[in-house]
């Protein structure tokens, strides 16, 4: 699996937590794949689509009947977030295998950008 994560990664331009929030600041969206008891137990990124990682492909596709309504264009600059950083980099290759050609993930995922100390949203507030 280490193999096949390096290959991934070597066509990724992975980006760390502050990036990835200047990024949603200037329109990338931000796709949390976390599943649900993570968000629950440690919150949620401000504006962040929350999409179950077995659901990713369907609704992330812009041509899909299933699809998103931020998912737009093929060109849409997705950063797609899991809890360290691991399976979002296959989500992210998977979403360019659609044609989706600037996706790419958050390096450390969301416990490096909890640990940057960028915004993180709690239930109820």
């Amino acid at each position: 699996m280490d193999e096949l994560l390096e290959k991934v990664r070597e066509d990724l331009d992975r980006v760390r937590p502050e990036d990835a929030f200047a990024e949603a600041e200037a329109g990338a969206l931000l796709v949390d794949i976390r599943y649900a008891a993570l968000r629950e137990r440690d919150g949620l990124i401000p504006g962040a689509l929350v999409v179950e990682r077995n659901e990713l492909e369907w609704r992330l596709d812009p041509q899909g009947s299933h699809r998103a309504p931020e998912a737009v264009s093929h060109d849409l600059r997705i950063v797609v977030i899991c809890n360290e950083g691991y399976a979002s980099s296959l989500a992210a290759a998977s979403l360019r295998q659609l044609g989706l050609s600037r996706a790419t993930d958050l390096i450390g995922g969301f416990q490096a950008w909890r640990a940057a100390g960028l915004p993180v949203r709690h239930s109820g507030s």
